[in-house]
């Protein structure tokens, strides 16, 4: 059971009501982990802002994806990576070996293989990564662009992971653990 209260768009009041009738209508549903964040609308607010902002980033949802499922691999958040493989599978279009490549920090594809790579020396520097880690990003073709857009989605799915496992969200997606 969620160790914060899942707000219901049926009781929610004010800016809460708003932000969660938002989170309906762009997605079809509204995912346990915005019922909690919005116990304090600015968190959703945003969290919302830096995905929508990503979103229209220069990363393609793929690769997105990609990112989002190493990420909550790595850092053990089950909420986060049954979302996420959910998503990888219906919206990006993942197979289940890119999925589970994915969860391991590989894709076939050499950009997204980079990608993935420096993510995973962001998150295991905790973004204090070596001259190294850049110059083979940029090697393999990763724009600067690209490579800051790396970072933030690295930062965003480190926040989602971490405040689902602080609240210890429902899994309201077909649940995946990270014990492989």
């Amino acid at each position: 059971m969620s160790r914060l209260p899942l707000i219901q768009a049926e009781t929610a009041t004010g800016e809460a009501a708003d932000l969660l009738a938002g989170v309906q209508k762009a997605l079809g549903v509204t995912p346990n982990m915005t019922k909690a964040m919005v116990n304090s609308p600015a968190v959703l607010k945003a969290y919302l802002g830096f995905s929508g902002a990503l979103a229209a980033g220069v990363l393609p949802a793929p690769l997105r994806e990609r990112l989002a499922l190493l990420v909550a691999q790595e850092n053990g958040c089950d909420y986060c990576l049954s979302a996420h493989t959910y998503l990888g599978e219906h919206v990006a279009k993942l197979d289940a070996d890119q999925i589970a490549a994915a969860r391991r920090g590989e894709a076939e594809d050499p950009k997204f293989a980079a990608a993935l790579a420096f993510a995973s020396a962001v998150l295991r520097a905790k973004g204090g990564v070596e001259d190294a880690d850049l110059k083979a990003a940029r090697d393999a073709g990763l724009s600067d662009a690209e490579i800051a857009e790396v970072v933030a989605n690295v930062a965003l799915q480190v926040f989602t992971n971490y405040f689902n496992k602080t609240a210890d969200t429902d899994i309201d997606w077909p649940v995946v653990r990270h014990d492989l």
